[in-house]
């Protein structure tokens, strides 16, 4: 079968209707669009007159693949793939060891500077001629250098002599998937799931290849199939061995599967009265399924397990802790080289402290406790994944155990598919962040590359936000947050700003005048949302259970920390929720450099005040406004800066086409209309705590607030909808 993107979109029109998405769309970042500034066509042809790849294994057959599909679209020519290396050769794409010896002495130097999956091109005299070299030390390398050499060819870079040596600085760069079997997708605002258990094994959609071909594009290694509240059913001989032709597909493209495990698996699955991790027939029932596993995929990753979160079974079930339960998997699967991720989202309806403090206070004893093979996995944020929190205290603090970033690419409490928001500028903001643990410089992106503690293993993981619809995220824009996770992935020092420039360019078009107004549209659009949302560090004020619009009314649910009011403590006096020192003490899980920082609201980063204080409403700003105006004024500055997006994009109609203008253009409108209708609905709601007048800059609400607390939305996507 040949995996070409031209069948997969011939394929999908025979299917689907317009729905304002573009076709295009369809096709990522890999659009491959006609160079036709001669000096770039010229250059280009020159440089791959003459390809040689050294050998047929799939993975570079793919690779081969990619500049047979890509060339002809980008320089109207046909890859001219020579039968052997020669002295016409342009162009030699190979692995280190069955290069020439004569230029394997070139590269020697650099070739021990690349790990496992780097690549280098470079571009070295040979018998007097100019020859460019595709080189790693795996196939993956040359898979992944492969698209960075035609991304560069997309992006119309004036590269002569290559000269560039790149390896992922973290090991598992990792996508999960919170799919369930029926296809619903939790938190999902892009369609239904990609999987269709139902036709699988046999029926191998042309879909599969090409998400897997998109994210071997920008380095994702690693796929979680299943949600993190985990179906047994997926552990079953039936569902294995669908999952078995995913991974056989994935291989191709050097994606590893990984799935979601039940805790409670041997008991609903297995026939056992327990699922007690130290009990003997529990963990040979885990050894037995995991060598089932290995038998179908040889190169299966792991499990990622929530346990003892949400509802969810786990070790405290049966009086024992996570370390018993992580260690328990963790010995079954390593004898094949497999992964346990244990994900560190916990919080108790039976535990009275604040909901920010307790995945640290429960995880921090277990330093050091965890076996080699497990990877502690921590959301960014201390409580879910909000438009901005101050960093998780456990990155820094858990010095002996390999942690896992968690992101989330998929929208839940940003608007959904509906917001335009950027969000590797979040991504960025969270990795450059100091935690000050090791003295200055102790940022993130060191905790999680594994530079910080020389950790055994370092993993990124997003929650994606991928579905089929035609364009694959919902809204186009959304795409950039996938493409930007996976970039970060590879390189988490990269910044937003370079990220968006890619994107746009290979998605788009490499007209200055769209590049550059388009890219500051992206780069204030999180700021913008979390001005018209969570503006001066108030968070989870979300409508309950789907997140969809504002409820910081919300009061009635059956747990405190599961309502808006437990997090903003809005009241007469004042707003905020007390983290300091002499609060909940939360600030006291942070460095004391920060801990100091925080603690004081003259000296706390404005954006995280309400965070961590609760302040009167005529509390003064750093601008000298006071906290209710501040407040008022940032909600009325998101819904300008959207009104700002909304011209941005209609100025550069003329640079793109008309079904992506309308697409995008309807989508803003979404957004503008929603940003007015969290300005008014919060305002209105805290304006009757306050009881102060709204100041003149603010446009006066719309309908009134007992009208927007009756709004409700029972069928939201990303939920199962409750249809009685």
């Amino acid at each position: 079968m040949k995996h070409t993107l031209a069948k997969s979109l011939f394929i999908l029109l025979s299917f689907f209707t317009g729905n304002g998405q573009s076709i295009e769309d369809y096709k990522l970042w890999l659009r491959y669009h006609p160079i036709e500034k001669p000096e770039l066509l010229d250059l280009y042809l020159n440089l791959t007159e003459h390809v040689y790849f050294s050998s047929d294994s799939k993975l570079l057959k793919n690779a081969k693949s990619e500049f047979s599909n890509a060339l002809p679209q980008l320089i109207g020519n046909n890859a001219k793939f020579d039968t052997s290396f020669s002295r016409n050769t342009k162009l030699l794409v190979t692995v280190y060891e069955q290069l020439p010896e004569e230029i394997k002495s070139k590269l020697k130097t650099k070739i021990g500077l690349i790990k496992e999956e780097g690549f280098i091109i470079q571009t070295v005299d040979y018998n007097n001629s100019s020859l460019t070299i595709l080189t790693a030390k795996q196939e993956v390398g040359i898979l992944y250098g492969t698209f960075r050499f035609l991304s560069f060819m997309q992006m119309h870079k004036k590269i002569v002599d290559f000269n560039i040596v790149d390896s992922p600085k973290i090991q598992l760069r990792m996508l999960n998937h919170w799919d369930n079997l029926d296809r619903s997708v939790e938190r999902g605002y892009a369609g239904f799931s990609l999987w269709n258990w139902q036709k699988l094994p046999e029926h191998i959609d042309q879909r599969y290849i090409d998400y897997a071909r998109a994210n071997a594009s920008i380095g994702i290694n690693a796929t979680v199939l299943t949600n993190v509240n985990a179906n047994a059913l997926v552990l079953t001989p039936r569902y294995l061995q669908k999952v078995a032709a995913l991974a056989n597909i994935f291989r191709e493209y050097g994606i590893k599967v990984y799935l979601t495990a039940r805790f409670s698996a041997p008991m609903e699955i297995g026939n056992l009265n327990t699922a007690d991790p130290k009990d003997e027939n529990v963990e040979k029932w885990w050894a037995q399924k995991a060598m089932e596993i290995y038998d179908l995929i040889p190169n299966f990753g792991g499990f990622l397990v929530k346990a003892n979160s949400e509802g969810q079974p786990g070790p405290q079930n049966y009086g024992r802790n996570h370390v018993d339960g992580a260690n328990m998997m963790a010995t079954v699967l390593k004898p094949f080289g497999g992964h346990v991720i244990w994900r560190a989202f916990v919080y108790s309806e039976h535990n009275n402290i604040d909901r920010a403090k307790q995945a640290y206070d429960e995880f921090l004893p277990y330093d050091g406790k965890f076996d080699d093979n497990v990877v502690v996995q921590v959301k960014n944020g201390p409580i879910d994944f909000q438009p901005r929190e101050p960093f998780h205290p456990l990155f820094g603090a858990m010095k002996n155990t390999s942690l896992a970033m968690e992101f989330q690419i998929t929208q839940e409490y940003l608007g959904f598919s509906s917001h335009l928001v950027y969000l590797p500028k979040l991504f960025e903001e969270v990795l450059d962040t100091d935690t000050f643990v090791e003295g200055k410089g102790s940022t993130i992106a060191k905790v999680i590359d594994g530079s910080l503690y020389q950790n055994k293993i370092s993993v990124m993981a997003g929650v994606s936000n991928i579905g089929n619809d035609l364009n694959w995220t919902g809204h186009p824009f959304a795409q950039a947050n996938w493409y930007g996770f996976g970039r970060l992935a590879w390189n988490p020092y990269l910044t937003s700003e370079q990220i968006a420039d890619e994107w746009l360019r290979l998605t788009f078009n490499n007209e200055s005048e769209f590049i550059a107004p388009v890219k500051e549209m992206m780069l204030t659009s999180r700021e913008a949302v979390v001005n018209y949302m969570n503006p001066l560090g108030l968070h989870h004020i979300f409508d309950s259970g789907h997140h969809y619009g504002p409820g910081p009314w919300v009061d009635n649910l059956g747990r405190a920390d599961w309502n808006p009011v437990y997090y903003h403590r809005a009241d007469n006096n004042g707003i905020g929720y007390n983290r300091t020192s002499l609060g909940s003490k939360a600030t006291s899980q942070y460095a004391p450099i920060l801990k100091k920082l925080y603690d004081s609201p003259k000296t706390i980063p404005e954006e995280y005040l309400l965070w961590f204080h609760h302040l009167p409403w005529d509390y003064t700003l750093q601008d000298g406004t006071t906290l209710w105006d501040g407040i008022a004024l940032r909600y009325q500055k998101g819904v300008n800066q959207v009104y700002q997006m909304l011209r941005t994009w209609q100025s550069v109609q003329p640079y793109i086409t008309k079904a992506q203008y309308e697409d995008v253009n309807m989508l803003l409108q979404i957004q503008l209309k929603e940003a007015k209708w969290w300005r008014d609905a919060c305002l209105l709601y805290f304006q009757s705590h306050s009881n102060l007048p709204l100041p003149k800059e603010v446009e006066k609400p719309e309908n009134t607030l007992e009208y927007y607390k009756s709004l409700k939305f029972p069928f939201a996507p990303g939920i199962r909808p409750n249809w009685n």
